[in-house]
Parts: C-alpha cells; sequence; structure tokens
C-alpha cells in the first residue's frame, strides 16, 4: 500500500526543488571555475579538482546512505540530506583559499550522498513503474530549470560579488526544499528488513548486489556516463572563454539555452519511455551526445555554434536522465532499491571525479579536442552496455534482480 494522503504533485514539488538546488550547485561550479580561478588565483590545471573532492566525499557517503535509506526510510534522509546541504553551501561564504573550497565542496559532496539516488527511490516507492517516467521527468526538470534560471543568475551575481554569492542564493532553495519534504513528504509504506542493520550487514548487501551481472553493468553505465560529462562539460566554459573570448553573460546565456531545452524534453522524454521502453532513448541519446562532443572543436567558431550544439547536448541528456533511472527502479526490489541507486550513482560521481580530474591535465597538455574525443568514446561504451547487459523490465511486480526473499512488514 502507498501512501497517499498527501498530493502526488505536492510531493513532486518538494522532489523537484531539491534536485533544482543540488544539481544546480554542482553544474554551477563549470561556469563559475574561471571566476573562481581569477578570485583565489589558481591555475587551471588544478580547478578541476574542486570537482572531484565533491565527487569522492559523494560517494562514500551515498554508499553510506543506501542501506540506511532502505531500513529507515526515504523521508529521513531526504530531510537530513536537504539539511545538510543547506548547511554546506551556506559554509562557501567562509571559503577564503583554494584549500578551503576543497574541504567545504567535500562537505557539500557528503550532504550530496545523502541525497543521491534518493529522489528516484522515492519515485520508486511511491509510483508505479508505468507512472515513473513521468514522474522523474517532472522531478529531473528541476535540474533543467536550474540551468535556465539558476545557473545563469549565478553566474551574473558571481561576476558582480563573486563566486560565493551563488552558493549562498543555492542554501536558501535547499532549506525551503526541507521545509517543504518536513510538511509534504509522507515514507511510503514498503518492505523493509527487519535484521539490524551493521556494517558487516550493508556489505554483504553491497556484495550480494555486486555479484548480480546487472547491477555491474548499470554501475559501469553510470560511470561512464558522468566520466564523460566530467570530461566536456567542466572545461568547456574555459574553451569558449578562451578561444572566443565570450564573457561570463554569454557563458549564462549558453546554459539557459540548454536548460530550455532539458526542460522541454526532459518530461516529454520520460513519458514516451513509459510508453515505448527506456532501452531506445538511452541508447539514441548516448550516440547523439558523442557525435555532439565529436563535432564541438570543428563547428563552435562563434556563439552560435555554440548555443545550437549545446542545445543538441542537453536534448540527448533529457532523452536519457529519467528513461535510465525508471529502469533502474525496477531492477530490485523495494527493500534494495536504494542501496543499489547510491551504488549506481556513486560509481558515477567516482566517474565525474575521475573525468574532472583528467580533463584538467587533457585541456593543459592536448586541448580540449582530446577531452571530446574521450568523452565520445565513454558514451559509445555505454551505448553498448546498455544495449547488451541492461534488461527492460515491463513492471515492478516482478523486477529481474530478487536480492532475498520479501519479508513480512
Amino acid at each position: 500500500m502507498r501512501a497517499s494522503k498527501t498530493h502526488p504533485y505536492l510531493i513532486l514539488f518538494a522532489l523537484w526543488l531539491m534536485v533544482f538546488s543540488a544539481s544546480s550547485q554542482v553544474i554551477i561550479i563549470a561556469p563559475l571555475l574561471p571566476r573562481i580561478g581569477e578570485e583565489l588565483n589558481v591555475a587551471s590545471s588544478l580547478l578541476g579538482w574542486l570537482v572531484t573532492s565533491y565527487a569522492v566525499f559523494l560517494s562514500i557517503f551515498a554508499l553510506i546512505i543506501g542501506p540506511i535509506s532502505d531500513k529507515f526510510g526515504r523521508r529521513l534522509v531526504l530531510l537530513l540530506g536537504c539539511g545538510s546541504m543547506a548547511v554546506a553551501l551556506a559554509l562557501h561564504a567562509v571559503a577564503d583559499s583554494f584549500g578551503a573550497l576543497l574541504i567545504v565542496r567535500a562537505i557539500a559532496g557528503a550532504a550530496g550522498g545523502m541525497l543521491s539516488g534518493a529522489a528516484v527511490s522515492y519515485v520508486g516507492d511511491f509510483f508505479p513503474y508505468n507512472r515513473r517516467g513521468w514522474a522523474n521527468g517532472w522531478v529531473m526538470s528541476g535540474v533543467a530549470f536550474g540551468q535556465i534560471v539558476g545557473i545563469p543568475m549565478g553566474t551574473l551575481l558571481a561576476g558582480a560579488y563573486g563566486f560565493k554569492i551563488a552558493f549562498l542564493m543555492f542554501a536558501a532553495t535547499m532549506l525551503f526544499a526541507t521545509v517543504l519534504v518536513w510538511l509534504y513528504v509522507p515514507q511510503p509504506d514498503i518492505f523493509r528488513d527487519k535484521e539490524r542493520l551493521t556494517l558487516k550487514r550493508a556489505i554483504k548487501n553491497y556484495g550480494e548486489l555486486l555479484r548480480r551481472r546487472v547491477v555491474v553493468a548499470a554501475s559501469a553505465v553510470y560511470f561512464l556516463m558522468f566520466f564523460a560529462i566530467g570530461l566536456y562539460l567542466i572545461y568547456l566554459p574555459i574553451w569558449l572563454e578562451t578561444t572566443l573570448r565570450v564573457s561570463g553573460i554569454e557563458i549564462a546565456t549558453l546554459f539557459l539555452v540548454g536548460g530550455i531545452t532539458n526542460l522541454i524534453f526532459g518530461p516529454i522524454a520520460g513519458r514516451v519511455s513509459d510508453t515505448v521502453g527506456r532501452k531506445p532513448l538511452i541508447i539514441i541519446s548516448c550516440i547523439g551526445f558523442g557525435i555532439v562532443m565529436v563535432l564541438t572543436t570543428f563547428l563552435v567558431t562563434n556563439m552560435t555554434w555554440a548555443y545550437v550544439l549545446f542545445g543538441c547536448a542537453m536534448l540527448m541528456v533529457a532523452l536519457r536522465i529519467s528513461p535510465l533511472q525508471s529502469l533502474l527502479t525496477a531492477l530490485v526490489t523495494e527493500n534494495r532499491r536504494g542501496a543499489l541507486l547510491s551504488l549506481t550513482v556513486a560509481l558515477g560521481q567516482i566517474g565525474i571525479g575521475i573525468g574532472g580530474a583528467l580533463a584538467g591535465l587533457a585541456y593543459t597538455d592536448f586541448g580540449y579536442l582530446s577531452n571530446t574525443l574521450a568523452g565520445a568514446v565513454a558514451l559509445l561504451l555505454m551505448a553498448v552496455l546498455v544495449y547488451c547487459s541492461l534488461p527492460e523490465p515491463e513492471d515492478d511486480e516482478k523486477p529481474f534482480l530478487v536480492t532475498e526473499p520479501v519479508v513480512e512488514k
């Protein structure tokens, strides 16, 4: 039986605002890197470590929080994660050196680890499988809205008042999301283990998951997806500013264009995947995004082409976000959903962390073309894995992966 006292649209709005705030404070790192480098006097080759610092701590805490959410429920995790993220973002106000900013980003990553997979897991608990594409599409449109409003506004404010103001802005919206979760997001009634949760038990559960081929494939898919994003996106603003001599306003506009594209096509992709299946859209997205990456350095000779290609890139991202997340929610039973999503997100963050670190080295030594080519290869491998190794479930009543017999409530 699913919780029904709160209207589903209030739940979706609370999750949407959480996703908007959490994703915006991650994405805005890319357009802010030039400002951060100038204000803190940091070499370009080191700036990618801000992404790596966040990603490493997110991965660690995601693995810790996954079994906890399965045992004690998503609502508690959502509250702790939102509150912790609001505090972490507020701490950016005191980061006056590169080392201090690395530490603060690590704290924010720990808070992000509490939220990793939480919204998707909640959607999986609350909504039936044939409605999850629709629900995930709307929740994940918070990412697109961040690109349309949050990223441009934060970038412009950072240009006028310094990079810290952008993080303080998202601290305020995350605090509001915390209040909404407290008021309107109930705990769904799902199956939970009766056994006591211990470190040994959590490690055993992850071990059982990783013995399944489908879980290894899903984890590799997430790793490759974020690895490619780290290679391509993090140094794109720096490359544009260096090559085309564009301003911060033009970079903000670029993310606005991408966000509008994502906002329009994200919910549509979710609804379409409920009908035609998840895998076709994911594979098309991987191939299309790879082509866009390869073409970037050859076609982007002015901002018009930058807008066109970045819009195409965000279209490809929109095609895969909610279909992939909806697919993952049906690969396990309810009492393992949090662990699976936390595992895949953790490996995804390791991917973007490694991608961010390598992006700086590749950009400095070989130029941005090397970033785009490596990212395209990673996406091609992702498409092959999705096609060959991820099943397409029909519903969540008979998941492909059952780790243990379902226990009584």
